[in-house]
């Protein structure tokens, strides 16, 4: 346990002994759970951090119809209207965990906003598995999902830049 307790402190999980106690006593798997968390939250802006400000005025003002860079343009708004760059962190780092929680929840299956209506009785899983070789699946997986995010943004804009009116 103490090698366990070792990884999750490398990783800086809060209460190491706790994560490792869990997953050797109940069974749990924590470092999979806690990894995957870690690494999702890489995608959320960091708090205090107004750098991204920049970087997304910059993608705006360059290329102003390029997917995404509504975000550059509702910024340079923002700020005109003298709005603190630490609350508009505030406010994208929030929505930002909103959707890590919803995105996490529907692979929990704790909603069922997205279960299939023909199939009710299956639901999302995350699976750790170290050779891909070696794995068997029962049923077809779903792969690429990422790829069809924006073909299927419903506005048909591919989360480009609502027309200016």
């Amino acid at each position: 346990m103490s090698e366990l307790i070792g990884l999750f402190r490398e990783l800086g999980a809060p209460d190491p002994e706790s994560w490792a106690r869990s997953q050797f006593r109940e069974g749990i798997q924590q470092l999979a759970r806690f990894s995957f968390l870690k690494g999702a939250w890489r995608g959320v802006v960091q708090e205090g951090d107004t750098g991204w400000i920049e970087r997304e005025v910059e993608l705006y003002q360059k290329k102003p119809n390029e997917v995404g860079a509504g975000a550059g343009r509702a910024i340079l708004r923002l700020l005109d209207l003298r709005a603190d760059t630490e609350d508009v962190t505030e406010l994208v780092r929030t929505m930002q965990w909103q959707t890590l929680f919803h995105v996490c929840a529907v692979v929990d299956s704790a909603t069922d906003d997205y279960a299939n209506p023909r199939h009710p009785d299956e639901h999302w899983h995350l699976v750790l598995h170290g050779d891909l070789e070696q794995c068997r699946f029962d049923r077809a997986q779903v792969g690429g999902l990422h790829e069809s995010v924006l073909e299927t943004d419903p506005t048909g804009r591919e989360m480009r830049p609502r027309p200016e009116s």
